[in-house]
């Protein structure tokens, strides 16, 4: 009965799109690298048109309501509105540039996480968790100085659908939806669909949220050690008209008291990220993975986190599906995660969704199958379902 429930509400939402989609526009807002695409493009059409400086109010509101079955040594059922993300997280921010004449543009990002089901702040209580950045940008790229994304991020945006997902990569490792680092230096361009870029931080992370990965208290910026809690990362990216790669590598330094076992500066955690994807009509495929040397960890310190998904536009419904493999090498440890989640748009800025995963533990792991919010895990090696139905809008 409860998987009855589960496809019969994803069966309305695609229901809903096929019975509306005379009355809604062909666009869609699907994913968040499609928000800031369509940013871009608008920054590209300012400057084209010779405006001096200009800053936007920007923004993307989600929340729903979640089921998540077999959870803790009881096996009990919870139902909640999930604090982190739904289909994307939910942010405010203000984005500006201003036109510094002959190509050159001075820019700058604030972008603040929060919880639409407290109002709370994200990120560890940071006011502009997300990002928080200035820079110049010119043809020869841009270079931006604060709290900012890592080449892990950029790399995952066109190569994996879920993205920061209630259901998704965050379930099975929680750093790649918070890849971002405090007192950076992020350079990154991109010419005739080659894109490249790196980072640099000082002091990875100022936050105590203890322990989370939200603030994972390491701030660097150490006279006596200046090895502690550095971060660096490098990608190359190549998007052509119907496919594209992504190859990047992210390494961050432990320090004196960081969480997650990385309590010395000589200890490192590094994840390489390979992946791609093609188009074929309205369909999209993609397929990656991600290998993870991770010296805070004695047991299990090698795995790769393996992910294959695809879409399609049916309308003014985008039906998307992913399966994803956690693997620790020389351990019977893994875990795999499958993923459906229908969305409709009732407009260019508004969409409703509908969401199922399911995950399998082996051996001694207990992952929640929901990156929602903490407080779901099941018992070691135990299986566990979610469903999630939400809405989201942004502006």
């Amino acid at each position: 009965m409860k998987r009855f429930h589960t496809l019969a509400i994803a069966g309305c939402m695609v229901a809903m799109g096929s019975a509306h989609a005379q009355q809604a526009p062909t666009q869609t807002l699907s994913t968040e690298q499609d928000a800031r695409r369509i940013q871009a493009e608008k920054d590209a059409r300012d400057k084209a048109a010779g405006q001096p400086s200009s800053v936007t109010l920007y923004g993307l509101l989600d929340t729903g309501v979640e089921y998540i079955s077999n959870v803790g040594a009881s096996g009990a059922r919870l139902v909640r509105m999930p604090t982190l993300t739904g289909s994307q997280p939910s942010r405010w921010g203000l984005r500006g540039q201003e036109n510094l004449g002959g190509g050159l543009r001075a820019i700058f990002v604030l972008e603040s996480g929060l919880g639409v089901d407290t109002g709370t702040l994200q990120q560890g209580g940071r006011i502009f968790g997300r990002q928080a950045f200035v820079g110049l940008s010119d043809s020869w790229g841009t270079l931006t100085i604060g709290r900012q994304y890592t080449m892990l991020f950029w790399s995952l945006l066109d190569g994996e659908l879920m993205g920061p997902h209630v259901y998704g990569l965050g379930s099975l490792d929680s750093y790649v939806p918070n890849a971002r680092i405090d007192n950076s230096v992020v350079y990154r361009h991109t010419i005739d669909g080659l894109t490249f870029g790196a980072t640099y931080s000082v002091g990875r992370d100022s936050v105590n949220a203890g322990p989370s990965p939200a603030g994972t208290n390491c701030a660097g910026e150490n006279s006596a050690d200046k090895k502690a809690c550095r971060e660096w990362s490098a990608m190359l990216k190549y998007d052509a008209k119907n496919w594209g790669v992504a190859l990047a590598s992210d390494t961050i330094n432990g320090g004196t008291g960081a969480f997650a076992g990385l309590v010395r500066s000589d200890l490192s955690d590094t994840r390489v990220s390979a992946n791609g994807y093609f188009k074929v009509g309205a369909a999209k495929f993609t397929a990656g993975v991600i290998r993870r040397d991770n010296e805070g960890s004695a047991a299990t310190p090698r795995s790769d986190l393996w992910q294959v998904g695809a879409q399609y536009l049916w309308g003014q419904t985008l039906l998307e599906g992913a399966v994803y493999r956690l693997d620790y090498k020389n351990s019977v440890n893994r875990a795999t995660l499958g993923v459906l989640r229908a969305t409709y748009n009732l407009s260019k800025r508004t969409a409703l969704y509908a969401t199922v995963g399911h995950i399998s533990n082996k051996g001694t792991l207990a992952v929640s199958v929901s990156g929602g919010a903490v407080g779901s895990n099941p018992v070691a090696g135990a299986s566990q379902s979610g469903a999630m139905v939400g809405m989201r809008h942004s502006f």
